[in-house]
């Protein structure tokens, strides 16, 4: 019934839009309170609050709040143009920094400067800039406009029709700003630092210089202006474990945290003002030192030197939104719809029994769809076209060639390795990211396709480097036939000292094994191959052997033959049997959001196909949100991690991207799975 359910909202459905919120303002009447106002727009007290942190302290008369506009209200919003700033390009500026500094979108740029659609934006060439008031259809309301005109650096210019036509001016800061004409004095302390009088008052030092521009170097006892709010804590003086560090254009919580050798939490709770969110300009106390004593700035560059994978913090995107443009987003997946009888529910359970990639397909689009509906409580608006490939190349091609794809910020999908290199290559041209969702084959070197699931090469990479790094002092055994003779040549050569045996007849004895275990040390054993009868009689009698030895199973990759009734699962748990995953199974005992909304939803726990969707669908809209671009959020080298899967994607060296991370997972005596240490 589920894959109905999916199959049925598939067809009501080829686009999906999923918008984020939109607001209005409300003017503070006498005698009016936070619950009065909360029931009046039906909002909760803790969402008026949280949008408008200031009435905390009590209202004011004619105060202004912003208020969540319900989706009828919004959809009745019409935005119109009605001016242009005409706009000189400059040097290294693109669509997206120039969307964000007139606060419009990237679409409605290229909507009024119709080369654009066809050609990249060109340095010295003049566009139009579109200025949009939001007309409101219903007659009374209050209209929160767009910028009219080119707004100084870090101001949102926001203008207020009243019901009468007349409009009122206000501003909103996008990052720390001193208010114009108002101001109060300073007495600076002794020690005190224009650092962290700047972050005293939210103000960036060159905000408070401009105020004070005779001031020079700062001596105690001299009066300054400064702003008139101030943030609820004293000026920090610094000293020798910290000092002060003005946040740069586009950097991020994730290279900061790298770049003081400090955790997200501890920064945060040095800086108090980062709960809000990371903004340029911004303040920041900052150690020092690393854990060990070592200074900061006697530490190697950690550019040279990367952490891998596995030691590198992960970064939680959700907290970094700045790109609040819808995302237009493709789904391109092998459905085979025009096998289905539109008025045969029988018809359409018959063929998702026979076909496993439809049911795959359908599983994975399901997962998107929730991600979707994830993004949205986020804030993200998400414009989704999705095609059904029909397993075909020429379709995917013929796709492409017949629609629009010129304004595609991403396309997930398709399926296969075959498909997705065609449309990677059919998109090349339009530098459209294409994301392969679930080929585990070597994909070739196309710049603008990304691989999101690592392939079974890179798997037993990971786990020869885990092998490496943490076998020393191990007594380390090789178990492999003559089917897996290159990869026993590999663990070889990274594993020098390692014993090796050699499976005759696919069998292998008990005392053959104990004959090379050492019962004083830990005994690593690397079981290769897949041959079923060789698996079983091997982890049997490493089974038996466990008894009197401290005996650990590896192997560099899970197949499918470990799964098999002749493997006892009982037995790879007493050998804590260890193999490299491109995911890690969710465990049904803790609570997870996405988890409970699908079994609530559908009535069935997700498995991996449909976890896969969630997963990859949201961390492409964060992506895009956070960073901007996909290639921007690889440049920034950040690994993210969902449900059960993680991202770490970096260039092919002869074009295109890979996912570098893998996890290292271990079963254990209660058959559960856990990341190894």
């Amino acid at each position: 019934m589920r894959f109905v359910i999916i199959i049925c909202l598939f067809f009501q459905v080829l686009t999906t839009n999923a918008f984020g919120q939109a607001y209005q303002y409300h003017t503070v009447a006498a005698g009016e309170t936070v619950y009065s106002i909360s029931k009046k727009y039906d909002i909760s007290q803790e969402t008026l609050l949280k949008l408008n942190p200031e009435a905390k302290e009590g209202l004011q008369v004619n105060a202004k709040l912003v208020i969540p506009m319900s989706l009828e209200q919004s959809e009745t919003a019409v935005k119109k143009a009605v001016s242009f700033n005409s706009h000189k390009v400059q040097k290294k500026e693109t669509l997206y920094s120039l969307s964000k500094q007139y606060g419009v979108s990237v679409e409605d740029i290229k909507k009024y400067n119709k080369q654009l659609y066809s050609k990249e934006l060109q340095n010295g060439e003049t566009i139009q800039i579109p200025v949009f008031v939001i007309e409101e259809t219903a007659p009374g309301k209050v209209i929160i406009s767009e910028r009219k005109e080119r707004p100084a650096p870090g101001k949102v210019i926001i203008e207020e029709r009243n019901p009468d036509g007349t409009n009122s001016r206000s501003s909103a800061q996008t990052k720390p700003s001193a208010q114009t004409g108002q101001t109060r004095e300073h007495i600076i302390l002794p020690k005190e630092t224009k650092y962290g009088i700047a972050r005293k008052y939210g103000m960036t030092v060159k905000e408070l210089d401009e105020l004070n521009p005779r001031a020079g170097v700062l001596q105690p006892g001299t009066m300054i202006r400064v702003n008139t709010d101030v943030l609820d804590q004293p000026v920090i003086i610094t000293n020798d474990a910290y000092e002060f560090y003005e946040v740069q254009p586009q950097e991020t919580m994730y290279g900061l945290t790298r770049r003081f050798q400090i955790d997200d939490d501890s920064l945060i709770a040095l800086n108090p003002a980062l709960k809000d969110g990371l903004k340029w300009g911004m303040i920041l106390k900052v150690p020092t030192k690393d854990a060990k004593g070592n200074k900061l700035e006697d530490i190697a560059d950690l550019g040279e030197n990367p952490l891998p994978a596995s030691e590198m913090s992960k970064m939680d995107l959700s907290k970094n939104i700045k790109n609040y443009d819808t995302k237009n987003l493709v789904l391109m997946l092998p459905y085979n719809l025009s096998k289905i009888n539109n008025d045969s529910i029988s018809n359409a359970k018959e063929l998702i029994k026979k076909d496993r990639v439809l049911r795959i397909s359908l599983d994975f689009y399901s997962g998107a769809l929730m991600a979707i509906e994830r993004a949205k409580e986020l804030g993200i608006s998400t414009n989704l076209r999705v095609y059904d490939t029909q397993n075909s190349s020429g379709k995917v091609s013929q796709t492409i060639a017949a629609n629009d794809f010129r304004n595609v910020d991403a396309v997930i999908g398709p399926l296969l390795q075959a498909t997705s290199e065609e449309a990677a290559s059919s998109l090349m041209k339009l530098r459209v990211p294409v994301i392969s969702p679930m080929t585990n084959r070597e994909l070739r070197a196309i710049p603008n396709l990304y691989q999101s699931r690592p392939s079974d090469d890179m798997l037993r990479e990971a786990m020869i480097v885990y092998l490496q790094n943490n076998s020393q002092g191990k007594n380390v055994i090789i178990v492999a036939d003559g089917a897996s003779s290159a990869i026993k040549a590999k663990l070889v050569g990274s594993l020098p000292s390692a014993r090796i045996l050699n499976p005759q007849s696919n069998n292998i004895t008990e005392g053959t094994l104990a004959s090379v275990l050492d019962k004083s040390r830990e005994n690593w054993v690397i079981l290769e191959s897949e041959n079923i009868a060789l698996l079983g009689s091997a982890t049997s009698a490493l089974n038996r052997l466990a008894r009197n030895n401290r005996i650990t199973l590896f192997t560099t990759y899970k197949n499918n033959t470990f799964e098999s009734d002749v493997v006892n699962n009982e037995h790879l748990g007493e050998l804590t049997f260890h193999f490299p995953s491109e995911y890690k199974e969710f465990d049904e005992s803790v609570a997870d959001s996405f988890v409970d909304a699908y079994k609530a939803k559908y009535g069935y726990v997700p498995n991996k196909y449909t976890v896969r969707g969630y997963d990859l669908t949201l961390d492409v809209l964060l992506r895009l949100a956070a960073m901007g671009t996909i290639e921007e959020s690889v440049n920034a080298n950040i690994i993210t991690e969902y449900v059960e899967n993680k991202f770490l994607y970096k260039p092919k060296t002869n074009g295109g991207f890979y996912n570098d991370a893998i996890y290292i997972m271990q079963m254990n005596k209660d058959l559960s799975l856990s990341i190894a240490k």
